[in-house]
């Protein structure tokens, strides 16, 4: 029998000081107590962790002792719930399946008390009450305790909370006793401790880093403590703490949050005082004077008082922190840039440097900025497989069932890397991708449907006769037939809808005509992709009828819940952990980054089920434990060697506030004395040069010259005369817009789901006048009536959104009547002779003046008005005499006899009519001599552009401050400003 400790009455725990690298002092603490016995002793030994990565780093530091020998049994606690017993286990549920059998009474739940949530909730609340079942029977309470609560004097939510958790119960007996893994691993333990009390071991059994923060973890640890040659190894014991703290904190309500809660709770179990505590090894932290500056930092909030007590015994701080740096970045970007500088200089230096963060956001930022000298870290967690290539395109097809069709979601689909891959005729598919979306940009805008897309696959590929491609119809006809199917998905059974999803998905990833799934299965990703897909497939039957919305919900939960790593051996001097591997410390340097509120601590999740009074109450877990591991994770990184300290002064939105753990020991450095000042000023200084390096890498090598104000003079006949009388204000406003898009050729591209903004009401509104008027002048009496119907048409075929719709129609009938009352006034007056109809005059110089009249009516004296529908704001006079030349260019061009059909006119008014609540007309002022005034300087402007006398200054004299271009980005506006002088230049 293998004797690696002396026999004694009381449980036998160990403390391994903050900062020490625990799976080294294990392993030394190990060898030292073996001392002489043969080698194969260590093979009795039996160890168990509570991560994957403990578990790999004990291994390796036993193969690293420079020569061949045996190894100890190394296990996850957590296998002790896999493990075969001589009791037969629970029968278990997977997650997924209990999720789904409990969904279904989630929903039940909602129709009886539509109050506590809408259905669509309906997810989220189950995978929160799995969450507390699972907690429930990881704790070891049962539904009975939390019936027993009592809830008179809390609100009515709480109380029908709890009456529902109570009629779980049912379900549970109906399942046959099945547990989740937290059950079934809480029943492993208890068989276990039962053997052990039965026929206890002989050999030495060891829990190495874990603290005892879950119920059946605790368990576990208290029955090791006390075997023969059993023994606790605490990781991030801070051996600082005086004993009055140690003895107060006993109130989770109170000092869950402190890092050495867990400790307190787990040695109060055991009857040991945590003061008189052994330690594993007798080697001295790497920082002794940090450590002890962190834990008079963290004390529990009512005994702060202790600060300026035991503060002024902190000597040599300057010395204690010569080796942490805190950075304070401006941006979340500049953060992760400063890190990225700091990891690459301690593996310059030799040194083995590790990130740790509960950000993964930050984590891929600091991975893309490392990428610049091709360093790739060694993320222990990997990326999210919902983040990769097979994860994203399966949420693509997702979003689509049951959704509208929709061009944006189309084309990200179809453009997606694995959709007809590894197939030798992708490039035609790329090609025909491409050219649908130049086709749905450049369109009219309509409801995306299957008949417009055959048209489109129909038509000719180009605009000359050339004839439609078969191919392009072929490869329509495919897409329609994998995407059709989606879109009409409605509320359906769960196999069903994991049916078609996984169908679809295959039959793009492979393309036309192919079998199997192209590359969407390959490498790792795909691999854990299909897997998980598997594992819905597996469950499915049991979901019952899921809506399309909670199908894609519940598959990018599954999705993020599985983690791909690089196959490719990364770098392996610098590591990115997580918060809990803090505690496998093997790294010179640390980086604890995003140290904001919110962040690290994360914010509890919000519960739904219980109240912290009632989980207290109840046994299980408050919200303030994670704070506490957090904490401790913390504090157990702060004792290492060399530590930075990172965080962003503002994110995207506001600014940020401090960590409460920064902010603890920033305060304490402030109010200390002069020599913790100059200790923190000392760490901001070193922090502050790393950012400095940081915004050098983005700094040029060679300082650029501002872009001087652009000018254009385009060179004689490259100016095409001809222009529209709507475009003659921009012509004078921002010249540079229409050089830009006629010398040069240049335009915006149109979104593809275009937005229901104002541009698009003002056409609504034209076409529902115009469409109006025409029946008028066909003999149809102008009625509010005809204007509501006529509305309700155009409505429906130009606004596909039933929401907007709805508000628009609301609108336009509010003011139906009075516009009905002021157009029967107007065709008293005069007759209308044009609707929407096109103009176009060519002066002596050769410039063409186009134009296209909202309405043109002819007066009982034969003379013509001429209006403007605005659905906008309509311009005053000054701003009509400078730059809105509109109306009199058009009377120019009714005088000429430039409107089809329409002979030579005299106008005798023009005028502005807008249509919205108000119904304002505007008539301008125009008089005989005015149309060839607006003639002759139209003319002369147009002849000053084309002899090169008129430069095409950008944003010459913009409406307003908040004016905005297509071209801005062109001209470089923001290296100069308004106030700038334009610079004239003659272009070849």
């Amino acid at each position: 029998m293998i004797q690696l400790f002396p026999a004694q009455d009381s449980p036998r725990v160990f403390g391994v000081p903050i900062g020490l690298d625990f799976p080294a002092e294990t392993v030394a603490g190990l060898l030292e107590r073996l001392g002489s016995q043969p080698p194969h002793a260590l093979a009795q030994v039996e160890i168990l962790v509570n991560t994957g990565r403990m578990q790999r780093r004990l291994q390796e530091v036993l193969s690293d002792r420079g020569r061949a020998g045996f190894l100890p049994k190394i296990r996850l606690i957590t296998d002790l719930g896999t493990e075969a017993g001589t009791d037969p286990a629970p029968a278990t549920l997977s997650p997924l399946r209990r999720m789904l059998d409990l969904r279904r009474l989630v929903l039940g739940l909602l129709e009886t008390t539509p109050d506590l949530a809408p259905r669509s909730a309906a997810l989220d609340l189950t995978i929160s009450l799995v969450s507390l079942l699972e907690e429930c029977e990881g704790e070891g309470v049962s539904l009975e305790q939390l019936a027993a609560l009592d809830v008179e004097d809390l609100s009515a939510h709480w109380q029908r909370a709890l009456a529902f958790i109570s009629i779980i119960g049912p379900f549970l007996k109906d399942s046959g006793g099945a547990v989740g893994p937290e059950g079934r691993q809480r029943a492993a333990v208890l068989r276990k401790i039962a053997q052990w009390q039965d026929t206890p071991p002989r050999h030495p059994i060891l829990i190495a880093g874990s603290t005892g923060s879950r119920g059946t973890t605790a368990l576990l640890m208290t029955a090791v403590a006390r075997l023969p040659q059993g023994a606790l190894l605490l990781p991030g014991f801070d051996t600082d703490q005086p004993p009055k703290v140690w003895a107060e904190m006993s109130d989770a309500l109170i000092g869950e949050d402190h890092p050495q809660f867990r400790f307190a709770r787990l040695l109060q179990a055991l009857d040991l005082d945590p003061a008189s505590l052994p330690l594993w090894t007798d080697t001295a932290p790497p920082a002794p004077g940090r450590n002890r500056l962190v834990s008079l930092a963290l004390r529990p909030a009512p005994v702060t008082d202790q600060w300026r007590a035991e503060g002024p015994d902190l000597r040599d701080l300057p010395e204690a922190l010569a080796n942490t740096t805190l950075i304070e970045a401006a941006s979340q970007r500049e953060e992760a840039l400063s890190i990225a500088v700091a990891l690459r200089d301690s593996a310059a230096a030799g040194k083995r440097a590790a990130l740790i963060t509960p950000d993964r956001g930050l984590t891929r930022q600091v991975t893309a900025a490392l990428d610049r000298w091709r360093i790739e870290p060694d993320d222990s967690a990997g990326r999210p497989l919902v983040l990769s290539a097979p994860g994203r395109f399966l949420s693509h097809v997702a979003a689509m069932m049951g959704a509208e069709l929709s061009a944006s979601a189309l084309l990200i689909l179809l453009k997606h890397p694995l959709t007809h891959s590894e197939r030798p005729d992708r490039g035609d598919h790329l090609r025909h991708s491409r050219d649908l979306e130049l086709h749905l940009r450049k369109a009219p805008f309509v409801e995306l449907s299957e008949a417009r897309l055959r048209a489109w696959a129909a038509s000719s590929p180009s605009r000359t006769d050339s004839p439609a491609d078969p191919a392009r119809a072929a490869w329509m006809d495919w897409v329609l037939a994998t995407v059709g199917p989606l879109t009409t998905l409605e509320d359906a059974p769960l196999d069903t809808l994991a049916t078609v999803h996984r169908n679809a998905s295959e039959r793009l990833a492979a393309g036309p005509g192919a079998e199997g799934a192209g590359g969407l299965w390959d490498k790792t990703a795909g691999e854990k992709a299909k897997a998980v897909l598997d594992a819905l497939a597996l469950e499915a039957a049991h979901g019952g009828s899921f809506a399309s919305g909670d199908f894609a919900a519940l598959l990018a939960r599954m999705l993020a819940q599985e983690e791909v790593r690089d196959p490719v051996r990364p770098d392996p001097r610098i590591m990115i952990w997580g918060t809990l591997e803090a505690r496998v410390q093997g790294a010179d340097v640390v980086i604890l980054a995003g140290l904001n509120d919110g962040i690290w601590p994360k914010r509890p999740d919000p519960d739904p089920w219980m109240n912290r009074k009632m989980r207290h109450e109840a046994g299980l877990l408050v919200p303030e434990r994670q704070v506490g591991l957090s904490a401790h994770d913390f504090q157990q990184a702060m004792g290492a060697r060399e530590v930075i300290l990172t965080r962003a002064t503002r994110d995207s939105e506001a600014e940020t506030v401090p960590s409460r753990w920064l902010n603890r020991i920033t305060n304490l450095l402030e109010g200390l004395s002069d020599e913790s000042r100059a200790a923190l000023a000392g760490m901001r200084t070193r922090g502050a040069a790393i950012v400095t390096r940081a915004r050098g890498l983005d700094r040029p090598a060679a300082v650029m010259p501002l872009a001087k104000r652009p000018s254009p003079i385009p060179a004689p006949g490259q100016f095409p005369p001809r222009i529209s009388a709507s475009r003659v204000e921009t012509l004078i406003r921002d010249p540079f817009e229409i050089y830009c898009g006629t010398v040069l050729g240049l335009r915006p591209l149109d979104p593809l789901d275009r937005p229901a903004d104002a541009a698009l009401r003002g056409t609504v509104l034209h076409k529902v006048l115009e469409t109006a008027l025409s029946q008028v002048m066909a003999g149809t009496e102008m009625t509010a009536t005809l204007l509501r119907q006529i509305a309700a048409r155009v409505l429906d075929e130009h606004v596909p959104w039933p929401e907007v719709r709805t508000q628009w129609r609301a609108r336009f009938e509010s003011y139906a009547t009075q516009l009905a009352e002021a157009e029967v006034a107007r065709l008293r007056r005069a007759t209308p002779a044009a609707l929407e109809r096109r103009g176009e005059l060519t002066l002596a110089s050769g410039v063409r003046l186009t134009c296209e009249a909202d309405r043109i009516d002819i007066a009982p004296d034969g003379t013509a008005i001429i209006y403007d529908y605005k659905t906008g704001t309509v311009p005053g006079e000054k701003e009509v005499e400078a730059f809105t030349k509109q109306l009199h260019l058009e009377a120019v061009i009714a005088e000429a006899g430039g409107f089809e059909d329409l002979p030579p006119l005299t106008v005798s008014e023009i005028a502005y009519l807008q249509i919205n609540k108000d119904l304002k007309i505007r008539a301008l002022t125009f008089e005989p001599g005015d149309v060839g005034r607006a003639r002759d300087e139209f003319a002369k402007i147009m002849d000053d552009f084309l002899s090169g006398e008129r430069s095409f200054t950008a944003r010459r004299m913009p409406r307003d401050m908040k004016y905005v271009s297509d071209y801005d980005h062109l001209s470089r506006f923001g290296e100069w400003d308004q106030s700038d002088t334009p610079v004239p230049e003659e272009m070849p």
